[in-house]
Order: C-alpha cells, then sequence, then structure tokens
C-alpha cells in the first residue's frame, strides 16, 4: 500500500469518509471543482447547496448523504469526465442506521463488481468498513462491470438488511454506504509512508505497538497541511479515521483540530473549504452523545471566526440545544459556546445575531446563585450585553436585559450604567440630557457614541409620546419641543420612527399633526397603567355620549313612531264616519 500513497492516489479511497452521521450532524460542500467534488459524484455521499445541513427534515431531504439509486450510479458514472467507472476494490460494505445500526455483507457485491479477472477476493474478516471514493486516476483501481453492480444492488434492494417493518420514512435517517480498504495496520503504515516516516512506524506495527505508531503519524501529520489539493482530503480522512478507531481519540483530536486550524498551503484558494470539510468529518463521524463533539465544534467556531464564514455556520446553531441535550452540558460549557459563537457573528457585523447569543449565555448565569451573579465573569458579559444594546440601530426593547439578575446586579456594582440603562428603557431626550450633564465625559470615556445615543433617545421619546397622547393626534410644535429639534425636522424623525418600527402613521402637514395609527410601550409599567385607564376613561365617556344620543334618538323616534300612528288612526275613523 505504500506505493499507492507514493503514487498520491492511495490517500484518496477514504475521500468520502467525512460521510456524516445521519442523526443531527452537519455537511460542509466541498470546494467547487475540485477532485474531491467530482469524485463525491459516484459515492453515496452527496454535497449539498448549503453548506451545512443540520436539522431533521433537512437530514431527510435531498442534501443527506444517502445511497444513490442504481440509475444514479449509472448516469453519474456516465456524466463524471473523470470516473469513468466505478472501480474494484476489496471491500466489506457496511451499511449504517442510526438509529438501530445493522451491519451488511455485501459477498455479492464483492463477487459480482469488486473482484477483477485473475483476483483472489478477500475474506469479509481480513477487512475493515470505511467509506471511500474510489478514484479513476490511481493506476491500482481496475474497470467495473457496471451491469454486476447494479444487480447486486438490485438484490439488496429486494432483501434489504434492515427489518422489513423498519420506518423508512422521509424523516428517518436515510442508510449511508460506508468502505475502507485494508486492516488498520495496513492503513497506518500506508499514511505512514505518505508522511515520509514509514521506517519509524513499520517496526512499531511489526510489534503490535498500533497506539505508539499512530502517535507517530499524528505528529507528523502537520504535513498533510501541504499535500496536493487531490490527495488532502483522502488522506485526512484516513488520518481522522484511525485516530477514532484508536482506543484515545481525545488524545489526538486536538493535534489534527490544530492543524486544520493552519494554512494550506498546497491550496490557497480552496484550503478553507477542505479544512472545514475535515473538520466537519471528525464532527459527524463521532457518536452523537460523544462530549468531543463540544471540543470539535468550539474549534469549528475558532475556524470560521479566522476565515469570515460565519453564514456557513448559521444553519448548524439550530441544533444546539440538542446538542447541549445530548453531551450533557453544564452551564458554563453552554455559556462558553455562546460567547463564541457571539463573537463570531460580531466578526462577521451580524451584530443582531450576536446581541441574541450574549443574552443566551446570560441566560445560563443561575439566577439563585448570588455569587454566580455577581461573578467578575457575569458582570463583564452584562457590561457588554448592555453595550450592544444601546449602540444597536435596530435594538429598542431593553426589557429582556432588564429581567436579567446579572443586568440588575449591575445597579450596585456600575450605577451610572444601570441609570443610563432605565433612561433608555422608559425615560425620554431630557433625561438623557440630564444625565450627559450630571455624569460629564462618561459617554466619551467608555466609547458609546454620544450621536447614536441621542439619536436613538429621540426615536424612543417619539415612540413615548405617540403612546402616552390619548387624541392620537400629535401637534407639530409638541414633537419639536420633545425631541427638541426644528419644526421643519420633524417629516423627518416621524419618516425614521415609523421605519424603525416603533410608531406606525402618517402626517397631516395642513393640519400639522402626527396622526397616530399604532404604537408600542416601550415599557408597561404603573405609569402605563394609568396612562391606559385614563384612555379607558376617556372611551368610556365617549361611548357614554354616544348611548345618549342614540338613546334619544331612539325616543324621538319611538314618539314619532307613535304620533304618526294616532294621527293614522284619526284618519281611518274620519273616513269610516264619511261612510256611514
Amino acid at each position: 500500500m505504500a506505493s499507492r500513497m507514493e503514487e498520491n492516489t492511495g490517500a484518496e479511497k477514504v475521500v468520502a469518509g467525512q460521510g456524516q452521521k445521519q442523526d443531527d450532524g452537519f455537511e460542509v460542500s466541498a470546494p467547487a471543482g475540485s477532485a474531491h467534488t467530482r469524485a463525491l459524484n459516484t459515492t453515496a455521499t452527496t454535497t449539498s447547496d448549503d453548506p451545512f445541513v443540520v436539522d431533521d427534515e433537512q437530514q431527510s431531504s435531498s442534501h443527506l448523504s444517502t445511497p444513490p439509486t442504481p440509475a444514479e450510479e449509472t448516469r453519474a458514472a456516465a456524466q463524471n469526465e473523470d470516473v469513468d467507472q466505478i472501480q474494484p476494490r476489496h471491500h466489506r460494505v457496511t451499511r449504517t442506521l442510526e438509529p438501530p445500526t445493522f451491519a451488511l455483507r455485501a459477498s455479492d457485491i464483492q463477487s459480482a463488481a469488486f473482484h477483477s479477472p485473475g483476483q483472489t477476493t478477500q475474506s469479509d474478516s481480513e477487512e475493515s468498513g470505511f467509506l471511500f471514493t474510489p478514484d479513476s486516476h490511481d493506476p491500482f483501481y481496475y474497470p467495473t462491470d457496471i451491469d454486476a453492480v447494479i444487480r447486486a444492488l438490485e438484490d439488496l434492494a429486494e432483501h434489504p438488511p434492515w427489518p422489513r417493518n423498519y420506518n423508512m420514512s422521509p424523516t428517518t435517517p436515510r442508510p449511508q454506504l460506508v468502505f475502507v480498504d485494508g486492516t488498520p495496520a495496513e492503513l497506518a503504515q500506508e499514511l505512514a509512508d505518505y508522511l515520509q516516516i514509514g521506517d519509524e512506524v513499520s517496526p512499531l506495527l511489526a510489534k503490535d505497538q498500533h497506539e505508539e505508531a499512530l502517535a507517530k503519524i499524528v505528529r507528523a501529520s502537520s504535513n498533510l497541511n501541504s499535500a496536493p489539493e487531490k490527495d488532502f482530503t483522502g488522506a485526512y480522512n484516513l488520518l481522522i479515521h484511525l485516530v477514532l478507531e484508536s482506543k484515545e481519540p481525545k488524545k489526538h483530536l486536538p493535534t489534527i483540530c490544530q492543524n486544520l486550524l493552519k494554512p494550506i498551503t498546497s491550496s490557497p484558494v480552496n484550503g478553507p473549504g477542505l479544512a472545514l470539510n475535515a473538520l466537519q468529518a471528525i464532527f459527524n463521524l463521532l457518536e452523537p452523545t460523544n462530549t468531543l463533539r463540544y471540543n470539535v465544534f468550539m474549534q469549528i467556531l475558532k475556524f470560521v471566526k479566522g476565515h469570515g464564514m460565519f453564514d456557513t455556520l448559521k444553519p448548524a446553531l439550530a441544533n444546539l440545544p440538542r446538542w447541549f441535550q445530548s453531551w450533557d452540558m453544564d452551564e458554563e460549557d453552554q455559556r462558553k459556546m455562546y460567547v463564541e459563537i457571539a463573537d463570531v457573528a460580531a466578526d462577521a457585523g451580524e451584530e443582531g445575531e450576536s446581541y441574541q447569543y450574549i443574552l443566551k449565555a446570560l441566560r445560563t448565569i443561575d439566577a439563585k446563585d448570588s455569587e454566580e451573579v455577581t461573578s467578575e465573569e457575569a458582570q463583564q458579559l452584562s457590561l457588554r450585553a448592555l453595550r450592544m444594546a444601546l449602540l444597536s440601530p435596530t435594538q429598542y426593547d431593553f426589557q429582556d436585559l432588564r429581567v436579567l439578575a446579572s443586568i440588575q446586579a449591575l445597579s450596585d456594582s456600575h450605577p451610572v450604567y444601570s441609570q443610563l440603562l432605565d433612561i433608555f428603557a422608559e425615560q425620554d431626550l431630557e433625561d438623557y440630557n440630564d444625565f450627559t450633564e450630571e455624569h460629564e465625559g462618561f459617554v466619551e470615556k467608555e466609547k458609546l457614541d454620544h450621536e447614536k445615543l441621542q439619536r436613538k433617545m429621540r426615536l424612543l421619546t417619539f415612540a413615548s409620546l405617540a403612546a402616552s397622547t390619548p387624541s392620537r393626534e400629535i401637534e407639530y410644535a409638541k414633537i419639536a419641543k420633545a425631541l427638541q429639534i426644528p419644526t421643519e425636522e420633524i417629516e423627518m424623525w416621524a419618516i425614521d420612527v415609523i421605519r424603525a418600527g416603533l410608531v406606525e402613521g402618517k402626517l397631516s402637514q395642513q393640519k400639522k399633526v402626527f396622526l397616530v395609527h399604532r404604537t408600542t410601550y416601550r415599557v408597561f409599567g404603573e405609569k402605563q397603567w394609568r396612562e391606559l385607564g385614563t384612555r379607558i376613561d376617556t372611551w368610556r365617556h365617549s361611548l357614554r355620549n354616544v348611548l345618549t344620543v342614540v338613546r334619544k334618538q331612539q325616543a324621538e323616534m319611538v314618539t314619532q313612531a307613535q304620533r304618526e300612528q294616532r294621527e293614522a288612526q284619526r284618519d281611518h275613523n274620519r273616513e269610516q264616519q264619511r261612510a256611514q
């Protein structure tokens, strides 16, 4: 096998080793145009237009890494310019179902499709079972009888390896074919030869010191970052397979992840995509309940942050609650991951997304634990959330902050910040101006951007004015006074407050008023209850007036009807008298 690696082909045999666990993993597309992308077209692993496939419904879509039908196998092989046929090797075929798992010994496929003339098929006991993608560039692959493969697969469809009553509905994860060639020792030697440390590893393998041999391979694995692009994925998948099948994967995975965080010197353009594919493969090949997934995902976050690839990560984040439950993560570890995600989002310019994950991190703090609430970590995280909320051009609701125990604790540790939060939550521009005078230089010292704060305060003041006006008509003069602006700027601020979603209404230039259609209360406390009570009293008084008018009109109508009835009766009586 060493010779195959020297031909830059053997490593390619596990290209599709990134086939993910079908329960709740995620998928990263290989870089467009790479040899790996072309090779995947003829394997059981499919790539998605969306870089990550994460939720259960998505997992059952066409983005899943599912076995192709015989017709799809044939079409893919015919259309692929680099892979003319499905190439034979001696394999055990393992079909993995999550959950449960069933093993398939495809001796029919081996004898009919993967056995070239003059070769002797190895027994199942001599083979292992992991995924690889054949590469037509490898001279050691032999032509295959496609018809034989199709017949064998049709036979498998006729006699499936899972129970007849197994639910194969679209919401059930689909089976996945996994191939690997050779024993662990052979695979380790092949990879060692590729890394040019075969002479060091061979004696260890001869003594059955597999863990020591793997340790040497992992230490030398940083050289894979300079491997040719066409070998990169295959070589890394082989390394990942060896590590995950070892006794102590957690001993070697940190080194591999750190290597993948470094530049891929052989492929400056496609390198980030290749490295992310490898990290994704590690995550997906770990058992869903394995806590190592947490550590790997943290490394993925660092990678995504360093390469500005947050968009590729966002779909996977919906799975976090389920993952945390599967990994049995405590609140502290959850908080660390939420903060890391917030950092990644902030670097990508997703301030709103970042703010939401900071809030999630704050919610992991136990409100009943006063020591945790007042800890330095909690206070700094609270200040970060508060600053983000104040400076955000889209965040106008501060109630989600004020209910958090760690935010409330700022009134003791950082009273000036707490006072500023109260102003933005329920007070107006005049109160903010008083604050800046009382705490002169505070805004500048804390780098809070006075212009942004003042603009937001004007919009919030406009919203409060609209909410507190019973008549639903606000005179221009009243708006100008509250916002401390010239009358000619009122229209501009009215447009801005409507765009911000705080108020709905329209301007009446003829009457010089703003007509309020709908408004949102910034806070609903005692003051707002009183305003609501006043408004209800006004409505009650108006309804009473209407009711009085209606009753008066009703009484008049009854009187009129009675008068008309009496007149009609008199006329009738006169007619009768004349007739007599």
